[in-house]
């Protein structure tokens, strides 16, 4: 059936269900006509044609009263037995609409119980007229047997039905939760970006501050030179945070924004480390090799918060960041070397309710790579994780 003629049928139900019912009342009406004419003695015809009408007109209450209407059906088909018909599939087809009915609705024991009673019904009658073990199968079996098939089939059209609604749901419970677990993440991911740019810039911005205060003093020249510096640490906090305010609301793949910061930028990290007063020192090992934009952005936020991490907690004022390039992953080891001895105070008074640790092990583990974090036995604070280098013809181009 077209999608024209199916909107037609939804927009009137009276009308289709009234042409249902029509169809049974012909087909029912001919299976009387048939049974009539095979009858070794032939009773009058009427009441094959009346009683099917009456079971064909409490069709039409079928969905409002389907228990009701079950009971009239089948009391109008074991009539019909008793009278010498014949019960072939056509004369009982209002009792079997009835009990199809009555078998798509939820209550499952109400549905075996009306077919039951109403199999019983008909067996009850076929003893009565049946004369012959032989004529069991046509009087008794076979009507039996049309009744509880037609239970089934209601059955199993009612369990299609809560299958295809429990689905959807499912569906879209899944889809609802998807968008949920994509939104916490994209929370996530904005939290880093956020805490990494403010909380270094801050921190930088905040050493230099002392350092300079602390040297106000004894060397004002260098006190002066440090100032100095500062506008440039708090004016790189502006810029990347207004980068980082930008991409989050562009709406477009537009990519005519600022680049996003990597390890191509490590002087620049390093010369304002050493403007707040620590001592950094890189060394890189291996082969370097150009990373994707995303992985280098990892990379560098890592040393990054590391770097900052030693300027806030540090007993000691010098950093070592070690870079080791392998052919299938990437090493970053930032290593806190203070004294042992003041080393042991730095490890207790680091602090432990901040999100930088745990934003770097969320940025190397989304990368799939492997993190760790912890005091050094010799003395310090180390941060070390692996990231997993793309294959050569996976890289970024140049």
């Amino acid at each position: 059936m077209s999608a024209r003629w199916h909107g037609r049928a939804a927009g009137h139900p009276r009308t289709v269900d009234a042409l249902k019912v029509g169809g049974v009342l012909v087909l029912t009406a001919g299976g009387a006509y048939l049974s009539y004419a095979v009858m070794d003695d032939p009773a009058s015809l009427w009441p094959g044609v009346l009683l099917p009408l009456l079971a064909c007109a409490a069709l039409l209450r079928r969905h409002d009263r389907p228990v009701l209407v079950l009971t009239v059906t089948t009391l109008c088909t074991m009539a019909e037995s008793l009278l010498g018909f014949l019960l072939t599939p056509l004369l009982m087809g209002p009792m079997l609409a009835a009990q199809y009915t009555l078998s798509q609705r939820p209550d499952r024991r109400k549905t075996w119980y009306s077919a039951c009673a109403a199999t019983a019904g008909i067996v009850v009658t076929g003893l009565l007229v049946t004369d012959s073990p032989h004529e069991w199968v046509f009087g008794l079996v076979n009507p039996a047997a049309w009744v509880l098939m037609a239970a089934s089939f209601g059955s199993y059209v009612r369990i299609r039905r809560e299958y295809a609604v429990a689905r959807a749901e499912h569906l879209v419970r899944e889809r609802d939760e998807e968008a949920r677990r994509r939104v916490i993440q994209e929370r996530m991911r904005i939290a880093r970006e956020l805490h990494d740019v403010v909380a270094h810039h801050l921190a930088l911005a905040n050493a230099q501050a002392g350092t300079a205060a602390h040297l106000a003093g004894s060397r004002p020249e260098q006190a002066v030179e440090i100032i100095e510096r500062l506008p440039e640490t708090t004016a790189a906090a502006l810029r990347e945070l207004k980068a980082t305010v930008e991409l989050l609301r562009q709406d477009t793949d537009a990519n005519d924004l600022a680049p996003a910061p990597g390890l191509d930028q490590l002087p620049d990290l390093v010369e304002a480390c050493a403007a707040a007063g620590l001592d950094v020192t890189v060394v890189t090992e291996g082969c370097p090799r150009r990373l994707p934009s995303g992985l280098d952005l990892t990379a560098y936020r890592i040393v990054q918060e590391s770097l900052t991490n030693v300027t806030k907690h540090a007993a000691g004022r010098t950093a070592r960041v070690r870079l080791a390039y392998a052919p299938h992953d990437l090493t970053l080891v930032i290593t806190d070397e203070a004294a042992a001895r003041v080393a042991a105070g730095a490890g207790t008074g680091r602090r432990r309710g901040g999100f930088g640790l745990l934003g770097m092990r969320e940025r190397a583990l989304s990368a799939g790579g492997t993190f760790r974090a912890g005091p050094r036995a010799e003395g310090g604070f180390e941060v070390a994780c692996s990231l997993p280098l793309p294959g050569p013809d996976e890289s970024a181009a140049p």
